[in-house]
């Protein structure tokens, strides 16, 4: 099941976040973010049990993918495909939707690809000496 996070799910998503940067807790406030009308997380949860999340900001024209995370145990179960495409579904027609990823991060290039995303600029040197993708589609009736 897909649903928004909730205060009462913030720990858990830390425990995730901080498995993609050390320091997800004290660099991301989430429990402030939470409280604005443009950062969202979503979250896939079964039985009680987070499994992954998606985090992004909403502007007008703009979606900005910040993080997707899914718990090792889990992964290779489609949870962040669902995440996207639920993400990119209740999003506007038109909408561009943007992201960076590192560019060895193979899987989650060929995910991005997956839906369309395509690489529009590269960072140089940006990930501790290795280069990043800035990645984009347009939301559209596809």
């Amino acid at each position: 099941m897909i649903a928004e996070a909730k205060i009462n799910d913030l720990n858990e998503i830390y425990k995730m976040g901080e498995k993609l940067h050390q320091n997800y807790r004290k660099t991301n406030k989430l429990e402030d973010l939470l409280n604005t009308n443009y950062f969202k997380i979503l979250i896939y949860k079964e039985n009680d049990i987070i499994k992954g999340f998606l985090s992004f900001s909403v502007t007008e024209d703009i979606i900005d993918i910040y993080d997707i995370y899914v718990k090792e145990e889990y992964r290779q179960s489609h949870i962040a495909s669902i995440l996207l495409d639920y993400m990119i579904s209740n999003s506007k027609i038109n909408q561009k939707i943007m992201l960076e990823v590192e560019e060895d991060n193979i899987k989650a290039i060929n995910l991005y690809q997956k839906f369309n995303f395509n690489i529009i600029n590269t960072r140089k040197k940006y990930y501790h000496g290795k280069d990043a993708y800035i990645m984009e589609r347009v939301n559209n009736s596809e």
